[in-house]
């Protein structure tokens, strides 16, 4: 189980809408990173909480984690970070930092949302 509230929304994070794209990264989020990501923190501290066949819940949406990168629970835990790809297709590839969630829809965010893992 994972829970982290929503601090701050990147300007440019709608526009990953299309790519169906979303980046989390937590305080420590670099200046450059941080109109591009949804900036967090956390309110129980992860241990290797992103699993596939888990739930993510982001706001009111619940998405089935499918596809888990190498690199994904180390990122989390230490910096904050996932890339989070939403698609229906699970044979797609993802990037060593990223989990890939199904259903493709992306999530409306809002500051003070949490974001759960179950």
């Amino acid at each position: 189980m994972m829970k982290t509230k929503v601090l701050e929304i990147g300007a440019l994070v709608p526009d990953f809408k299309e790519e169906s794209l979303l980046v989390l990264f937590n305080e420590t989020a670099p200046l450059e990173l941080k109109d591009i990501s949804v900036i967090h923190r956390f309110e129980e501290q992860p241990k290797n909480a992103l699993q596939e066949g888990t739930t993510l819940v982001i706001g009111d949406k619940e998405y089935t984690i499918q596809k888990v990168g190498d690199e994904a629970n180390p990122n989390f835990e230490s910096l904050g970070h996932v890339s989070i790809y939403f698609k229906d297709d699970e044979t797609e590839e993802i990037l060593p930092g990223a989990v890939l969630v199904t259903p493709s829809e992306f999530p409306e965010l809002n500051i003070g949302d949490s974001i759960e893992v179950k």
